[in-house]
């Protein structure tokens, strides 16, 4: 790979990652989404931290890009990763737990369950996996078939 390769590659990346950002926190700051009556404020705190606290975004950068070889609807294709940034971020969140790894920290910000308690990252888990398929199954989301 040629230096300008790299910088594209990296460039690339970078940007990516940033509309993922982006994207992550609009849909984490929205309240509540279609068909929620309400949505703790400490769950959603517990979510963004898990959710917001750095990362390369390497799995959305991936979806984004094979999304634009085929032509996808940009919109939709960052709206499928950040569902995939959730899955992600979940298995993280629960891999942390004292029942598994027991990591007191995570991108060197404390753990989600260090942060706030076991049971609300557990809990901010499995909204995160259930929240991808909310992104997913959202009309929004949906190509043009």
């Amino acid at each position: 790979m040629s230096k300008d390769d790299q910088i594209a590659f990296e460039t690339a990346l970078f940007l990516r990652a940033a509309a993922v950002e982006t994207e992550l926190r609009r849909i984490l700051g929205a309240r509540p989404l279609t068909g929620e009556i309400v949505r703790p404020e400490r769950l959603t705190a517990a979510m963004r931290h898990g959710v917001l606290n750095g990362g390369k975004r390497l799995r959305p950068f991936l979806v984004m890009e094979s999304a634009a070889l085929f032509s996808a609807d940009n919109d939709a294709a960052l709206r499928v990763a950040a569902a995939l940034e959730c899955v992600h971020c979940y298995s993280l969140i629960h891999d942390d737990l004292p029942a598994m790894d027991d990591d007191d920290l995570r991108r060197g910000q404390p753990t989600v369950h260090k942060a706030f308690d076991e049971a609300t990252a557990i809990l901010a888990g499995d909204a995160l996996l259930t929240l991808a398929f909310d992104i997913i199954a959202d009309e929004a989301t949906a190509l043009p078939a």
